[in-house]
């Protein structure tokens, strides 16, 4: 099994979990970014630096990542890509990305990202908080543990 993780918007703790749960389950972790980035000296965790572009680490994760297989991002669209590709997604936060709930997820981004162009709204998401730092725990488990069986 493999995780992927888009590393440029992956908050630090986030990243910590993963290579947590990559150490007691034995998978590789892939780290997929724009930018250099620190890399835990483990085997297991592999570092991809893509070339500078728009939507380059996007369209890396897409092309590589295989249904079952999990990727961790924050970015709705490329979570789309996945899922119709049959790639499990899940953000930071411990939301899963799914066929079911796309529609909704890019509805509402689409929203947000018209009303930031028209200035009605500010500010980018919360602070990363330990209950988000739960949520994510219990979501890559329950995941995790769903990718095991299908394998």
């Amino acid at each position: 099994m493999r995780v992927w993780i888009d590393a440029d918007a992956c908050p630090k703790a986030a990243k910590e979990l993963v290579v947590k749960f990559a150490l007691k389950r034995q998978f590789e972790v892939v780290l997929v970014a724009g930018q250099p980035q620190i890399k835990p000296a483990l085997a297991l965790v592999k570092l991809i630096v893509v070339p500078s572009g728009p939507d380059a680490a996007d369209d890396y994760l897409v092309e590589h990542a295989v249904p079952g297989e999990l990727v961790i991002c924050s970015d709705v669209p490329l979570a789309d890509r996945l899922v119709k590709k049959g790639v499990a997604a899940l953000d930071p936060r411990g939301k899963e990305f799914d066929a079911q709930n796309m529609g909704d997820r890019l509805a509402v981004r689409n929203l947000f990202a018209d009303l930031r162009e028209q200035g009605q709204v500010g500010g980018g998401p919360a602070a990363y908080s330990e209950r988000d730092k739960q949520a994510f725990a219990n979501a890559l488990d329950r995941i995790l543990t769903r990718l095991a069986r299908l394998s």
